[in-house]
């Protein structure tokens, strides 16, 4: 029995948390789209919405990757080193669509939540590949609580965004609407 195969029902309970939770995500953003459309919404997207569907999608994909019947452990590290040194650039990018969207200003949570806890969860990927040869255990994990802090992430940002479009962007309801 190798290493990996100890975790399977963990990244069968993960990945399908996932990918339900990309589901839902798909749902609201087709509730919301029928809300009146706001000068600088594509880019305030693309700074908050599209990363929550990334994580999600990350912790899929690892889910799936680290399932599969790998031969060592030291093989699906390296998989995983690639998958987070990408989390890390992708990171990067999240910053800079944070700084020029005008929609919408940042407070500390959205920084904590949209930048520095997926950093952490990819860092924390891409480091652990370095080690997963010598000490397999440890590294996975890490890539346990890397899964789990870009699910959790993911939630609490999805949440995020509906509540500020439910209660602070929602349209005000007209009169001839109120009495049907």
């Amino acid at each position: 029995m190798t290493a990996l195969a100890a975790w399977q029902n963990f990244y069968v309970i993960v990945g399908s948390s996932a990918g339900a939770l990309i589901g839902l995500q798909f749902v609201v953003m087709t509730l919301i789209a029928t809300m009146p459309a706001v000068r600088g919404q594509p880019q305030a997207g693309a700074a908050f919405a599209t990363p929550t569907i990334v994580h999600f999608a990350a912790v899929l994909l690892l889910a799936g990757m680290l399932s599969a019947p790998w031969g060592s452990v030291r093989q699906a590290a390296m998989f995983w080193g690639i998958l987070g040194l990408s989390g890390v650039v992708y990171e990067i990018i999240v910053v800079r669509r944070m700084r020029i969207q005008t929609l919408y200003t940042p407070v500390f949570e959205d920084w904590l939540f949209h930048v520095l806890l997926p950093f952490a969860a990819y860092g924390m990927l891409a480091g652990s590949a370095g080690w997963a040869g010598s000490h397999a255990d440890g590294a996975l994990f890490a890539v346990g609580v890397a899964a789990l802090m870009l699910l959790f992430t993911g939630i609490h940002n999805a949440w995020d965004a509906v509540t500020y479009h439910v209660f602070t962007k929602k349209p005000a309801r007209q009169p001839a609407e109120e009495q049907r």
